[in-house]
């Protein structure tokens, strides 16, 4: 590996083992002390790339670890960075066979007592918000200790312990404004994707486009219901959804369906096998996600995986959390998670060339893409003798489009938990438990409004081959420009259009 790409790959070891399948890093935890990521940072950067493209690419992850490790401290005020680096769950796809990956994980779990040592010594600036937030996924951890890991899993459950009570004093005594600032806000998000990104400017056009989702969800719930209430309507249709024990058979045949549809219309590569379960404790902070089948690693199936709700709560929260996976959203959260969403994006990150597209994955063009194919599928005809699919991708835009709002209101010290639930609520019509689920994200997650972002950067650019290509556009082809380029910052996507 290059010089400058393993400096990064040191920095970033969870997603080299996991996006990427450098499995070099199983069976490592990070060192996320302070000494060690300073001189982790200190060794980034070097001779220029000879291709300006791959330049340009390299370079802007360096700049992002920079903002993320250096200026925003991550190691020191978020924990999900060391709630990443533990996590154990990486292990579960059968990218090996059984007993590499077993000694992998055991190797991984023996860390875990030092490892949050460092985390609690480290973890010395983390906001109250924040701290709350991450204590459910903190002690899910300790779920993926076994009977049989005997007193490595005891020392490794310990751990844990320590780890929850140190969040637990900062939920309690940390400072109560989560917001990282809008300036630190402004850098990260540029820095990351070589674009600039203005709060104000961003913000606006992300109420133009509230304003623009409205009226697209308006006009299909008149589809079904002419002149009831919008509110009333999406609240009966959320309300029919599938029990917890059956979420998953629903999700499986969705899967096929989209991966039929998107095979049909040539939209993405749909080769490769998929699994459906239930996503592992230490990953329910997210509603459903991808772990694809990596581009260094060998052939083995991809897991979309779905959280779901906490046998603890009531049963009205249950509800409220089941809503989320409704006949009228699970459509479209499967059409972003499988086909052409995140299980095509990974199949096409294993047909890249270079090093380059295939290790720095950026997440802004990977939601953004993930996102993109949601309402492409609705413009493409899916489904559409059934309004309800309209509505769900209409409803899934629309929390995404609030995130970036939340985003910016919570960091820019406009919100607070409690006002970006209520806009969760109001303007994305989700229930209380999947708000406030959404709003928390918003404290330890600043960039989480990439998916809009992500999104306008390739209907920009998808506007920008129509004009160019004229007669020769189509979409299969923008999309295999698009998707040769890997997962790249969104500022380079202009790539893809003057190939």
């Amino acid at each position: 590996m290059h010089p400058r790409l393993r400096a990064l790959a040191d920095l970033l070891v969870p997603d080299m083992r996991e996006l990427a399948g450098r499995h070099e890093y199983d069976g490592q935890v990070p060192d996320l002390s302070s000494a060690a990521v300073s001189a982790a940072l200190a060794r980034l950067g070097g001779e220029p790339m000879p291709e300006p493209h791959t330049e340009a690419h390299v370079a802007t992850h360096e700049a992002a670890a920079r903002v993320q490790y250096g200026q925003l401290r991550v190691h020191r005020t978020n924990p999900l960075v060391h709630l990443t680096a533990l996590d154990v769950s990486c292990y579960d796809r059968t990218y090996a066979p059984a007993p590499e990956r077993e000694r992998a994980r055991t190797t991984h779990l023996k860390q875990w007592p030092d490892a949050v040592d460092v985390a609690v010594t480290a973890l010395d600036e983390v906001p109250a918000p924040v701290a709350a937030a991450l204590v459910p996924a903190a002690r899910g951890l300790a779920a993926a200790v076994r009977d049989d890991d005997a007193d490595v899993g005891t020392a490794a459950t310990a751990a844990v312990d320590r780890l929850v009570g140190h969040l637990e004093v900062a939920a309690r005594e940390g400072r109560a404004d989560a917001a990282i600032g809008r300036r630190a806000l402004e850098a990260l998000m540029t820095q990351t994707d070589a674009l600039p990104f203005d709060a104000a400017v961003v913000g606006a056009r992300a109420e133009r486009e509230r304003e623009r989702l409205w009226a697209v969800l308006t006009e299909a719930v008149a589809r079904l219901a002419q002149g009831e209430p919008v509110a009333a309507i999406v609240a009966s249709l959320l309300a029919d959804h599938p029990q917890a024990d059956s979420v998953l058979d629903e999700a499986r045949a969705l899967s096929a369906e989209t991966v039929a549809f998107t095979a049909a219309h040539d939209l993405a590569p749909v080769d490769g096998e998929l699994v459906v379960e239930q996503s592992p404790p230490s990953r329910r902070w997210a509603v459903a996600m991808m772990a694809w089948s990596a581009p260094y690693e060998p052939d083995a199936p991809s897991l979309y995986s779905i959280t779901p709700p906490d046998p603890a709560w009531t049963a009205a929260e249950q509800a409220q959390w089941l809503s989320m996976f409704s006949r009228t959203t699970l459509p479209a959260i499967t059409v972003h998670e499988v086909a052409p969403g995140h299980f095509s994006h990974g199949r096409a990150l294993r047909r890249c060339e270079g090093d380059v597209p295939r290790l720095l994955q950026g997440a802004a063009f990977a939601e953004g893409w993930a996102h993109y194919v949601e309402e492409l599928f609705v413009e493409l005809g899916f489904r559409a003798d059934d309004p309800r699919f309209a509505v769900g991708v209409a409803l899934e835009a629309l929390c995404r489009v609030v995130r970036l709002e939340c985003a910016i209101g919570i960091h820019t010290g406009a919100f607070d938990v409690d006002d970006a639930t209520r806009r969760f609520e109001a303007h994305a019509l989700m229930g209380h438990s999947g708000a406030r689920a959404e709003a928390r994200r918003a404290t330890f997650d600043p960039a989480y409004g990439c998916y809009t972002w992500g999104k306008w950067a390739i209907l920009d650019q998808r506007d920008r081959a129509q004009r160019e290509w004229g007669p020769q556009f189509s979409l299969p082809r923008f999309h295999r420009a698009l998707l040769a380029l890997g997962s790249p910052p969104l500022g380079l996507l202009d790539a893809a259009v003057s190939a």
